[in-house]
């Protein structure tokens, strides 16, 4: 009997017109969850700041005249930052000014900010700057550990009531904690909402990757899989074009969140997974939906399609009989590590536009093209060049514009931070391509008794590198001087030089014969058999999420 892929194969069509109703679909919550986990980018924005005057209740950031010049100059410190006076933002003299040059300086506790750009954020109402900016990268973090917690609650909920519910259910919960998170009313509670809407956000990419995964046949999967990543790219577009419109953080959140309501339509626009419905023995209801799509395609079904062996997919084994070798053990140690660093550096470079010289919507929008090129360039060279030399050059690309940023910060003034926006903008570039490659190429590495379970593993050394990624990103915080700018670039740029370096140790699976026992994976690298195969990766990881941005 036939299995479930030949079934799309041969009979109902690897993409027919039913499959890309359902795909459109179920790729739009993609969108919506970019505009949820990439909005902090602009609700999280450190405005310019300093210290409040004490005893002056109509205090502004922006000077209002002579008299208020000279109280500013009487009670706030000047500093020096690239090679420019200007005020500090964290100091106030603490004696008045008889104390002449001799004078002491304190911490202050409240503070006036710079609205020219941002009405308010999350940082100016909770104060997350100065000696509670670490709030700020704990907000971060909570919220990737919330991406964490909801991959593997929410991949339990798939697994046990199916693709079509775990959607629906992170829709209701991603709408309640999107309004939650404008209406918390102190940063407690802002954090916890916080958690479970990162849960519910990073399930609306998951289980419709999975969905549309099963629905398609496995000729379709690979560009099917990359296709869904232009919907993440439309909804990062949206939320830079509506951060430009709405400057409030409250309403932008708002206006972010509750138009996926439309999203509690797919209960009745979209079928469960019928590879699913299959996989709990509820063989009536998955065959009822693939005879329903195959009138739509225009095609017929045999009269009997499924047998206990329709959906058998071989042997298994636990992903910890890879490390039960030398070479397994350290090819797996460079995917996790590789996995890792690509979560860090996407994360970085994303978060350090706030910090770039200009105008923060440009550079998010270049950041934004720069992205979406990638994935066209990914696409178009994957099958052409091979996965290593392109994971590799990738990385490299990256490391070293984002190490090169110490030399206009260090050697250059003003008048060269383009050349940092430049290179920041082209390690974008390079580690959003990385970030597609090593999805795939990770799944062909790891044979197939334990490609599901190794994906998983990956896919946890990303989301561990999306909670560590903030503190990574305020480094420059801990230093002083034009450094500071450059300091988490570098660190960034090292991380993704060191990862491509240990990639160059690991195999190329361009048309080759993917491993199937974990014996096959240990001499996987001198086998030379060679041939155009379908992509088997996709056929056995579709249980698994698609790292971008997660995006992991």
């Amino acid at each position: 009997m036939m299995k479930f892929d030949e079934i799309l194969e041969d009979y109902l069509g690897a993409f027919g017109l039913h499959q890309k109703r359902l795909y459109l679909l179920m790729c739009t919550p993609a969108l919506f969850c970019a505009l949820q986990l990439m909005s902090p980018v602009f609700t999280l924005d450190i405005p310019r700041h300093r210290c409040a005057l004490p005893g002056v209740s109509n205090d502004t950031y922006a000077v209002q005249g002579p008299d208020h010049e000279l109280l500013l100059n009487a009670t706030i410190p000047w500093k020096t930052e690239k090679g420019v006076s200007v005020r500090d933002s964290c100091l106030i003299y603490k004696d008045d000014a008889s104390g002449g040059q001799n004078r002491t300086t304190q911490e202050c506790s409240a503070w006036v900010y710079d609205n020219s750009v941002f009405k308010n954020t999350v940082v100016t109402e909770f104060n997350m700057v100065c000696g509670t900016r670490g709030l700020l990268s704990l907000a971060e973090s909570i919220q990737f550990a919330g991406l964490l917690f909801g991959s593997l609650v929410f991949g339990i909920i798939s697994d046990l009531y199916g693709r079509k519910t775990s959607v629906l259910v992170a829709v209701v919960l991603h709408l309640g904690t999107g309004i939650g998170i404008a209406l918390a009313p102190n940063y407690l509670v802002f954090v916890i909402i916080r958690f479970f809407n990162g849960a519910a956000s990073i399930t609306l990419f998951i289980s419709p990757f999975v969905y549309v995964m099963e629905i398609v046949g496995p000729s379709k999967r690979t560009y099917a899989g990359v296709i869904i990543q232009f919907f993440w790219c439309f909804g990062i577009f949206l939320v830079g074009c509506l951060a430009y419109f709405i400057r409030d953080w409250h309403h932008l959140q708002l206006t972010i969140t509750v138009p996926v309501a439309v999203l509690l339509g797919l209960y009745w626009a979209v079928p469960e997974s019928p590879r699913w419905l299959l996989s709990v023995g509820r063989e009536r209801e998955a065959e009822k939906i693939l005879r329903i799509a195959a009138d739509v395609n225009g095609v017929t079904l045999p009269q009997k399609l499924f047998d206990k062996d329709t959906l058998d997919d071989g042997p298994k084994a636990k992903v910890t009989e890879m490390f039960t070798s030398r070479v397994l053990l350290f090819r797996s140690l460079i995917i996790f590590f590789n996995w890792f660093v690509v979560a860090v550096v996407f994360y970085g470079l994303v978060h350090n536009i706030g910090t770039l010289v200009g105008d923060i919507f440009l550079n998010f929008t270049i950041g934004n093209v720069m992205e979406t090129a990638s994935y066209v360039f990914v696409l178009l060279l994957l099958d052409r060049v091979g996965r290593k030399l392109l994971h590799c050059g990738s990385m490299f690309m990256g490391g070293i514009a984002c190490i090169c940023v110490i030399f206009p910060v260090t050697y250059g003034g003003q008048e060269h931070e383009w050349i940092t926006v430049t290179l920041s903008m082209v390690g974008r570039f390079a580690i959003s391509g990385a970030f597609a490659i090593v999805y795939v190429f990770a799944a062909e590495l790891f044979p197939t008794v334990v490609r599901n379970s190794g994906i998983g593993v990956s896919s946890l050394s990303g989301r561990i590198g999306l909670i560590i990624a903030p503190y990574i990103a305020e480094l420059g915080a801990l230093v002083d001087g034009d450094i500071s700018n450059a300091l988490p670039l570098i660190v960034l740029g090292v991380l993704a030089l060191v990862a491509g370096i240990l990639a160059l140790w690991l195999p190329e699976t361009r048309d080759r014969k993917l491993p199937e026992t974990v014996e096959d994976a240990k001499v996987f690298s001198k086998n030379t058999e060679r041939f155009y195969h379908l992509d088997h990766s996709y056929d056995t990881m579709v249980q698994h999420d698609n790292p971008i941005f997660h995006r992991d």
